[in-house]
């Protein structure tokens, strides 16, 4: 199977954040927090830590590491002293004022001495319970909202950097899908067959993968199939949705292929799906509505007689994460904007016969859409 390149640029070899970079993210978000009324954003360790300032500590998070950044001061990045050498060392450490608590001392105490006591502030999902319950007794004047709630697009426009690595990522994963064509998946496990689609992944580079969905016959039904004993065998239709990181940028990928010649309904159900895939990628365009795309593909796949059959959306962000804002569905009005990255990733699915699914990451450009994956959408047919 050969890679579609009419849609696509070559791979590209990410670069280093420089601490303009982190210092730029973290001003735009602060003034975003304070154009809302905010008095800052609180950010623990997780995904906004890291794509704020490039720090992910390495000591368990139960002791208090936390990032405030407001519109009136430097960032403050609190750790624990133990981990202090470590954060100056983070590739932002440049853009923020570190400082620590020791063991003994009361942390939130210290933190508390940050922020303003009546002051409304965004923490990040990551945050854990007890960090902001332990705030919340420090600062009891003051309030806290969802950082996805009030700034849900923080990280959803990518810069030429983000790109890059985003490119570099759907390659890699377009390497692996194409070697995992030359195995054998009949008489072999689901679990089997992810196992070395995992291993591939992680010999082309991706420090982390999140999963490696392996659905064959009537498991290609279930969208979020676990790969399991289930012995792959011939006339089976096989979904493989695989996802994961590589340089700290994902990627989400979906191809179905089939164990031996497929029934001409199994052919007219996967060309159902590639014509919405390729009817949502035709609406992606800066100012069309993320229910637009979603709308796109579902009408396709009504019109062929499966209105019911379809997935709940069509597609989600991709950054930092594999799953993040924007989300192509129903009812999400935000317009598309040029550097927003998506998955397109319709399908059908017949309960308790098979499922079909294809998905590529895409991105908004200033007059359409370009696809990060560029291998074929074509039915393969594995031995």
């Amino acid at each position: 199977m050969g890679r579609d390149t009419s849609e696509a640029v070559g791979d590209a070899a990410p670069g280093a954040f420089t601490d303009e970079v982190y210092a730029a993210r973290m001003d735009r978000t602060a003034y975003q927090a304070a154009a809302l009324g905010l008095a800052g954003v609180l950010v623990t360790p997780g995904p906004d830590l890291v794509w704020l300032c490039g720090y992910r500590p390495t000591a368990p998070i139960e002791r208090l590491t936390l990032l405030v950044l407001t519109a009136t001061s430097q960032p403050r990045l609190l750790v624990p002293a133990l981990d202090r050498p470590t954060a100056e060392a983070s590739p932002g450490a440049g853009a923020v004022r570190v400082s620590d608590w020791w063991e003994g001392q009361d942390a939130y105490a210290a933190a508390a001495g940050l922020l303003r006591p009546h002051g409304r502030y965004a923490v990040s999902d990551a945050t854990w319970a007890l960090h902001l319950l332990c705030l919340q007794a420090s600062l009891p004047l003051a309030t806290y909202q969802p950082l996805s709630v009030v700034l849900p697009m923080r990280r959803a426009v990518k810069d030429e950097q983000e790109m890059a690595r985003l490119t570099a990522a759907a390659a890699a994963a377009d390497t692996a899908y194409e070697e995992v064509l030359g195995l054998r998946f009949g008489g072999r496990s689901e679990r089997e067959l992810a196992a070395d689609l995992a291993g591939l992944l992680r010999a082309h580079g991706h420090s982390r993968v999140d999963f490696t969905v392996v659905g064959a016959g009537p498991h290609a039904a279930d969208p979020h199939h676990r790969p399991g004993d289930r012995v792959i065998g011939d006339g089976d239709m096989v979904v493989l949705d695989f996802g994961g990181l590589k340089d700290g940028y994902g990627f989400d990928i979906a191809r179905t292929v089939h164990v031996g010649a497929p029934t001409d309904e199994e052919r007219r159900v996967h060309e159902t799906v590639r014509a919405a895939q390729r009817a949502a990628f035709g609406a992606v365009r800066p100012g069309v509505s993320c229910q637009e795309v979603d709308r796109a593909a579902r009408a396709v796949i009504e019109e062929a007689g499966h209105a019911g059959h379809g997935a709940r959306r069509t597609g989600h962000g991709v950054g930092v994460t594999t799953h993040e804002p924007p989300y192509l569905v129903e009812g999400e009005e935000q317009p598309l904007e040029p550097g927003m990255c998506f998955s397109l990733e319709p399908g059908i699915h017949l309960p308790d016969r098979f499922g079909v699914r294809i998905e590529d990451v895409v991105t908004c450009t200033e007059d359409g859409g370009r696809r990060l994956n560029t291998t074929s959408h074509e039915l393969a047919i594995v031995r």
